[in-house]
């Protein structure tokens, strides 16, 4: 008659168990939009109009050692006429958790068609700007950066 061999947990074998289990849940995993995501966004702003390169700068800097605050510039060659502005200005991301950075909104007494802010970014990627301009027409440009130290994490 063979006798079922138990299994008999001990103290020492609980807590290094457990203290894998805490550990591997609490490392931080990378969480981003997908391709698919960055392209419903866009549909759901501008629907099926083309979107030319052109008139549209982003200036990032380079390397961005730490991506929770990353400067960013998007300037537009627009004269701000009553008859020739920016309707609005789109931020997107390929890889941040929500595609949609951000969206600003433009009238001819903005004066300039230009917009500052920080954002946080997810990893190395090309942040994309698209304007609207009042006739309906798109144009984009982008710009890539290296973030060495990403922010969009899931804990």
């Amino acid at each position: 008659m063979m006798m079922a061999k138990t299994f008999q947990l001990d103290r020492r074998r609980f807590l290094a168990g457990s203290g894998s289990a805490v550990l591997i849940t609490s490392l931080p995993q990378m969480s981003h939009a997908s391709e698919a995501d960055l392209l419903r966004a866009r549909t759901e702003l501008f629907g099926d109009r083309t979107i030319q390169e052109g008139r549209v700068t982003v200036t990032l800097p380079p390397i961005a050692e730490n991506g929770h605050s990353v400067p960013l510039t998007v300037a537009v060659d627009s004269p701000m006429t009553e008859t020739d502005y920016v309707r609005q200005i789109v931020i997107l991301s390929p890889r941040n958790p929500l595609p949609l950075i951000g969206q600003f909104h433009l009238t001819p007494r903005s004066g300039k068609a230009l917009v500052s802010t920080r954002i946080r970014m997810s990893g190395t990627q090309a942040i994309q700007a698209i304007a609207e301009m009042n006739d309906g027409s798109l144009y984009s440009g982008s710009m890539e950066t290296v973030v060495t130290l990403a922010a969009c994490v899931v804990l």
